[in-house]
């Protein structure tokens, strides 16, 4: 059978990447596809703890004490431990992914830790580790929830009941997540993302608004496949 299809919902922290991945499989379920979610870091798994570890941070208290390169392979070799013991065959046999957060997450979050001029680079040398190297499987659409981070913010502080001391370095870190918004804006224009706005006049739109935009996005990538 020929290998199926990986829909990717990126965004930074708090922009309902898990909310929209979720109405986006149940969508395609409907319609009689056979589709799986997944999520990175996959937490549940011991491959993650590298980068439990980084985020809690054992390895320094702010995101740029580990190097781009070092926090991609965390991250990469999750991936590639949950594609060989979980999800791989269902791709391999022609099934639906639809991912919160994948390789595209290390491109935002990793570029925002280096200088403009060479995000050009990183991101060629993160896809060829990935997809390449590790043979992982390259989305077939990558759909960027864009949301302010300050927005975000207040939604995390909502989200852990404004106990700051339950963020991770990244989350707690708003300079960090304004670099990694312009990180995600360069990576959306220059990788084909379609970016989704997400909040209006300072406040979260509606999820099924949200959803009806993802889900259009995916099903005219589909519909072009099949003419």
């Amino acid at each position: 059978m020929s290998k199926g299809k990986l829909f990717v919902i990126e965004g930074l922290d708090g922009s309902g990447k898990a909310t929209q991945a979720k109405a986006l499989a149940a969508a395609l379920q409907q319609q009689g596809c056979a589709v799986r979610e997944i999520t990175f870091p996959n937490y549940a798994s011991p491959s993650s703890t590298l980068a439990k570890m980084y985020l809690r941070g054992d390895f320094g208290d702010r995101p740029e004490d580990v190097n781009a390169f070092a926090a991609s392979s965390f991250y990469a070799v999750d991936r590639y431990a949950s594609y060989k013991t979980d999800w791989g065959s269902f791709y391999e046999k022609g099934g639906i992914l639809v991912a919160d957060r994948y390789t595209t997450s290390n491109a935002v979050h990793q570029c925002a830790k280096l200088p403009q001029a060479q995000w050009d680079d990183f991101v060629s040398w993160l896809f060829h580790y990935e997809y390449e190297l590790l043979g992982l499987p390259a989305p077939d659409a990558v759909v960027y929830l864009s949301v302010a981070p300050e927005i975000s913010q207040k939604l995390m502080t909502e989200r852990y009941h404004g106990d700051e001391s339950q963020k991770d370095i990244l989350e707690k870190d708003l300079a960090y997540a304004q670099a990694s918004r312009r990180a995600a804006a360069y990576c959306a224009a220059r990788l084909g993302w379609k970016t989704v706005e997400c909040a209006a006049d300072g406040a979260m739109r509606p999820v099924e608004a949200i959803h009806r935009e993802v889900l259009a996005v995916i099903q005219e990538r589909m519909e072009r496949e099949t003419v």
